[in-house]
């Protein structure tokens, strides 16, 4: 390529984020051009900088990284995301792809796997670090096409409003982040409780991790 791949960097850790930074700056041919610290800060940044490449955490407050990816590839199918992650296990790796995710690197790859990413999504094809099992690709690209999951079942509002119960956040809290009265918030979380047939929080906050909107430690 003429020109360098333009990549936006989003996780919620600084530190992180300046090691990134200095280490793709390393990397011939690409540069950053931003940072984010939540997927909502991301979007923003997508549309004022123009990235080609995303690099998105997947854990992240307020807005996390697959449902930034749905929203980002949805709106802005020219962007690529580049999934980084500690998690190795099919759900997780599923999970991102299905929201869009070209490429999956894991945090502990060695530094010539996230170029190696970068430079595939960039071109438009997907990567996965090695260390993933080969058939996690296979199970995804092989599966029905109408089958669904349950995250499916719920609106990209449904969705953000559960990650954000399930971050301890009440009615009120999740009205003013979000613009909206507290009686709209209540009614999205009784249509989402209806339809995932969970009625209780704690039930609403397994979910979430097992989906990982949320994570264990956060």
């Amino acid at each position: 390529m003429n020109n360098p791949i333009r990549i936006l960097l989003c996780d919620d850790h600084l530190l992180i984020r300046a090691s990134l930074k200095s280490l793709i700056g390393e990397f011939p041919g690409i540069e950053v051009v931003g940072e984010a610290g939540d997927g909502r800060e991301a979007l923003e940044h997508v549309i004022k900088l123009r990235p080609n490449v995303v690099v998105m955490d997947i854990a992240m407050p307020g807005l996390n990284g697959l449902e930034a990816t749905r929203r980002l590839v949805k709106d802005h199918p020219q962007v690529h995301v580049v999934m980084l992650s500690m998690h190795a296990d099919e759900s997780h790796v599923l999970q991102a792809l299905r929201a869009g995710a070209s490429g999956y690197v894991l945090k502990g790859s060695a530094p010539r796997e996230l170029e190696m990413a970068i430079e595939a999504v960039a071109r438009g094809e997907i990567f996965l670090s090695p260390a993933i099992s080969k058939h996690v690709i296979d199970v995804y690209l092989n599966r029905a096409e109408g089958q669904t999951n349950s995250l499916d079942l719920l609106t990209p509002r449904q969705r953000e409003i559960l990650q954000l119960i399930a971050e301890g956040k009440s009615s009120k809290q999740i009205a003013q982040l979000l613009d909206a009265s507290v009686k709209t918030i209540e009614s999205h979380r009784a249509s989402l409780m209806e339809r995932l047939d969970i009625h209780d929080v704690a039930g609403l906050v397994r979910f979430a991790i097992r989906h990982g909107l949320v994570s264990p430690e956060k």
